[in-house]
């Protein structure tokens, strides 16, 4: 029996599951927070030491004694600049680090308008690309974008440290496909981007394959390529084509697996690349659980749960309230600068449990929005994968199956990224060792599961949809059109 480790470094904390290479089986485990006095979960660049602290105290123990493989998982959008010595320029900057806003705007400009963004790296920048973190070092910090040499992602850097700092910097198609300067459509780097962004060329790290291996410690310890968190976890759960993945946060996500990439002038899309080979179109709306909190405290409710128990109390369609969660702005549909909205207030509705369901649906509506976008687009959806710690509320689960339209699965709690980490250790191993294809990961066990049809709420779902539509649409229309 082999043992491999998958490690997912957060932008809070380490995660460590060591598993069994053929069945996935969890065998041991391991966690610790960033060191607080290097990394602060809220803040906007940090010293990529914490996360090799974070990592060090999570593996303590013996944690990793007998491994022979481990894989990387990290969050996202990260930029680690290098000078050519592969020193630091300047802390990391980080993926929620929204200073790059301008610089964004004015790269899309630059090359010539969304469209053409879209068709040639399969994203338009945003403010958390590494692309637009680029644009704006060069313009806040000119000196120090003058001595960036290489960059990274936060996984990258992290295999990079594991095998002892090698010439050979590497990445995968996951991470790559994040930056703004790689397509998964064609495999290969704009370098031009690059150099638009920051005013001169810099080494890119070479992109690996999903099976691949970053390279073997002088301990004989086989290093995979790594990836993003968003990649990670879906190749955790097992999720293939015909499966979205719906993310319950602050904000929300909706990705799924496709066998092309997608190009979007409209912005709503990001085509990412999977861990498998595959891509992984991911529609993202600016506000999920945010707009159940502030129901709740609206309502004068302690947590979460006292919101679901009330919106049961009332019935699918709250009486005619409908509320547009569109609190911080909204990115799916694009209305960056409006406010949420409750509507359809008449008397009879004007009770605390059918404004608790109203967030609910609302919520919920938006992300099947958010789904009707990749729907459009040609991506099938068969079942519908609902994560995040509200998913299991009694409310969520009433109404999701049939406002998705499809059945919903919701996996048993789990860091899917660390194991999704493991399961591409695994997989390199296997391909070393001559056991497994490139072509075939691991068959892992599935994660333990609910799942839930629509049945007779189908109708009742669509019809909730409908009303949320026709409100949508009524304020503001023509915002939104999944076609696009």
């Amino acid at each position: 029996m082999g043992i491999v480790a998958g490690l997912d470094s957060s932008s809070a904390f380490t995660q460590i599951v060591v598993c069994d290479t053929e069945t996935g089986a969890v065998l041991r485990q391991g966690y610790a927070p960033h060191p607080p006095h290097l990394a602060d979960p809220k803040a906007t660049e940090v010293d990529p030491q914490a996360w090799l602290l974070s990592l060090g105290e999570a593996a303590a123990g013996g944690l990793l004694e007998g491994v022979q493989a481990i894989g990387v998982s990290a969050q996202q959008h990260g930029l680690v600049p290098l000078d050519h010595q592969g020193a630091l320029v300047r802390p990391a900057l980080l993926g929620n680090d929204k200073r790059a806003q301008v610089a964004a705007a004015d790269l899309i400009e630059a090359l010539g308008g969304r469209q053409a963004w879209a068709e040639a790296v399969g994203s338009v920048p945003q403010a958390a690309h590494p692309v637009a973190k680029l644009r704006w070092l060069a313009r806040s910090e000119p000196q120090s974008a003058q001595r960036v040499a290489s960059v990274l992602q936060p996984h990258d850097w992290l295999v990079w440290q594991l095998l002892g700092r090698p010439a050979r910097r590497t990445t995968d198609r996951g991470g790559a496909s994040g930056t703004g300067y790689w397509s998964a459509s064609t495999g290969s780097y704009r370098p031009d981007l690059v150099e638009l962004a920051l005013g001169h060329q810099c080494s890119l790290p070479e992109v690996l394959g999903p099976a691949d291996a970053a390279g073997t410690t002088p301990e004989g310890l086989l290093i995979s390529a790594g990836t993003g968190e968003t990649m990670a976890a879906a190749f955790g759960l097992g999720v293939g084509p015909g499966d979205a993945v719906v993310s319950l946060g602050a904000s929300g996500s909706v990705m799924a697996v496709h066998h092309g990439a997608l190009a979007d002038p409209s912005g709503m899309i990001t085509s990412y690349a999977d861990a498998t080979g595959m891509h992984l179109p991911v529609v993202h709306t600016l506000n999920a659980v945010r707009a159940l909190r502030g129901a709740a405290e609206m309502l004068g409710l302690d947590d979460l749960e006292a919101l679901s128990e009330l919106a049961m109390k009332s019935t699918p369609g709250s009486y005619g309230l409908v509320l547009l969660p569109y609190l911080e702005g909204e990115r799916t549909p694009r209305l960056p600068h409006t406010a949420g909205t409750l509507s359809g207030l008449r008397r009879e509705s004007m009770k605390p449990e059918h404004l608790a369901r109203a967030a609910f649906e609302g919520m919920l509506c938006s992300l099947a929005d958010a789904l009707d976008v990749l729907r459009a687009r040609g991506v099938e959806v068969r079942r519908v994968f609902l994560l995040g710690a509200s998913a299991g509320l009694p409310a969520v689960l009433a109404s999701a199956p049939g406002i998705f339209g499809a059945p919903v699965v919701v996996p048993q709690p789990a860091d899917y990224a660390a194991l999704g980490a493991a399961r591409q250790a695994a997989w390199a191993l296997g391909v070393a060792q001559g056991t497994l294809s490139p072509a075939a990961p691991p068959p892992w066990q599935a994660a333990a599961v609910q799942l839930l049809e629509p049945g007779d709420d189908l109708a009742v779902g669509q019809a909730v949809r409908q009303q949320y539509g026709a409100t949508r649409d009524q304020l503001h229309p023509g915002a939104f059109h999944p076609g696009y």
